[in-house]
């Protein structure tokens, strides 16, 4: 009976305090660790949103400006105010045929409704302009591209000189090399030497590697050169500037197609992307860009520049809209952290403030 006795009292003794606490700190590490991750993706959306907010100032007291006096001391939306809202879109660069689509839409919302009032225009301005922005598929690794191991991501970059193209290929070159990936960019801007000479001093800030030949190579020659050294280094992605001439379209189309043909005898599927840069700040005059350089090339993508120094931001609605190519990056500052993957609620939110 002793031994029993001593038996049942050791299954009934608590197991030892260490035992029974050893999950415990790993759980609340694991909870700690997914906390903290939150948290520096809750900081880092916030950061980027102010960021955005800031460099669209200009656009959005102009477009409200505009605004609160197209409504100035009227209660009811109706046509009058859907007339003066028309010369608001218009005016800031939105574009006809996009002002005249979110016209349409808020006149049947008004018809549906019977009653509107004023207050409650921005909201429905926020919707309709949310609805016509094209993005590209948000990736939050590799600052937006699509990588694959094993094969370098072909970038072919145009736009016309003066647009902000180099500075974007820097920019981008820098923020892939912040992510890890290692990057090519090819000189295939031959005719300007103050082009290839500003593109070096930006692939060697992002310690990225340039390949380049004389001023008035032939631009697919070095296109060739640098996806051939790309391979054969196992680089991550490559960035292709090209020249950004519009004196003929037809000689721009040529050129942009027999640099696309050269790299798909290296790269058979390149490039993977055709992204187009414009600056935001001329306005109608991108309209006019996009529609040389779609008719000239396959663009699958845009990156619009230069929105920090103009009111003229809402063109990125427009063209986005007309041409039904995602915006991939927008430009809201000089500093490398400030060209950003577009966001269309971040957008948004900078022109109207967060939703409630």
């Amino acid at each position: 009976m002793a031994l029993f006795d001593i038996f049942r009292r050791k299954k009934a003794e608590p197991a030892p305090v260490a035992e029974v606490q050893q999950s415990a700190p790993i759980e609340a590490q694991k909870s700690v660790h997914t906390e903290e991750q939150q948290s520096a993706h809750t900081e880092e959306h916030t950061s980027s949103q102010a960021e955005v907010t800031e460099g669209l100032k200009k656009t959005k007291e102009g477009f409200f400006g505009k605004l609160a006096r197209a409504v100035a001391g009227r209660s009811q939306v109706d046509a009058d105010v859907l007339d003066d809202l028309e010369e608001v879109l218009i005016t800031s660069d939105v574009g006809v045929e996009t002002t005249v689509k979110i016209i349409e839409n808020i006149e049947r919302r008004v018809a549906r409704d019977k009653y509107m009032n004023t207050s409650e225009l921005n909201s429905i301005l926020r919707e309709e302009i949310e609805a016509l922005l094209q993005e590209c598929e948000e990736k939050n690794e590799n600052f937006g591209l699509s990588i694959t191991e094993g094969t370098p991501y072909v970038v072919m970059v145009v736009g016309v000189n003066g647009a902000g193209k180099t500075t974007t290929i820097g920019k981008l070159a820098a923020q892939l090399k912040k992510a890890g990936k290692k990057v090519y960019i090819g000189a295939a801007d031959t005719f300007r030497a103050a082009a290839i000479d500003q593109l070096q001093v930006w692939a060697d800030r992002a310690g990225a590697t340039m390949i380049r030949q004389d001023m008035g190579s032939d631009p697919a020659s070095v296109a060739f050169d640098t996806l051939k050294s790309a391979v054969a280094n196992q680089a991550d992605v490559v960035l292709i500037d090209t020249a950004g001439r519009l004196h003929n379209k037809i000689g721009l189309m040529n050129e942009l197609s027999k640099i696309r043909n050269v790299m798909a005898k290296i790269i058979p599927d390149a490039p993977h992307e055709v992204m187009l840069v414009l600056d935001g700040s001329t306005g109608q005059n991108a309209f006019e860009q996009a529609r040389q350089f779609t008719a000239a090339t396959q663009v699958n993508s845009l990156a619009i520049t230069k929105l920090d120094g103009t009111a003229k931001g809402g063109v990125v609605i427009g063209i986005s809209d007309q041409f039904q190519i995602p915006v991939h990056y927008i430009g809201v500052g000089e500093g490398v952290d400030q060209l950003k993957i577009f966001d269309r609620h971040e957008y948004v939110n900078a022109l109207f403030g967060e939703k409630k």
